[in-house]
């Protein structure tokens, strides 16, 4: 059950660097090739950073998941908060990409799953 979370930890966790090395590279430019305002761009490519550590901390975790509950907590609600941020856009902005609305329903449950099996392996640790 452990090693299970560690892999599956693992392997979620290149989702973050994967969008973040693109976001790096390519900016906002990427999701809208007919051109975005300097801000966003600008906007763009810092949450990018932001993401990447996403990445790092759970990286960080893997060894010892059972003791991290709470650092796996704080993660998950903000990929999970973030999933809200994009249910508030579809909301006022309207459907975006098939990818995006990919993204919202890995956002909106893996880190539910997340959370109640560290706490499983927690409780058999």
């Amino acid at each position: 059950m452990k090693r299970g979370l560690q892999v599956f930890l693992g392997i979620f966790s290149l989702i973050p660097v994967i969008f973040a090395i693109l976001g790096f590279v390519h900016g906002a430019g990427r999701l809208s090739p007919e051109g975005v305002a300097v801000d966003l761009d600008n906007q763009y490519r810092y949450f990018s950073g932001m993401y990447l550590v996403v990445a790092f901390l759970l990286w960080s975790i893997i060894p010892a998941i059972e003791k991290h509950g709470r650092t796996l907590f704080l993660i998950s609600a903000a990929i999970f908060i973030g999933g809200l941020g994009r249910v508030i856009s579809m909301m006022t902005m309207g459907t975006p990409a098939q990818d995006q609305v990919v993204a919202l329903g890995i956002e909106m449950v893996v880190p539910v799953l997340f959370i109640v099996w560290q706490r499983a392996v927690a409780a058999k640790a």
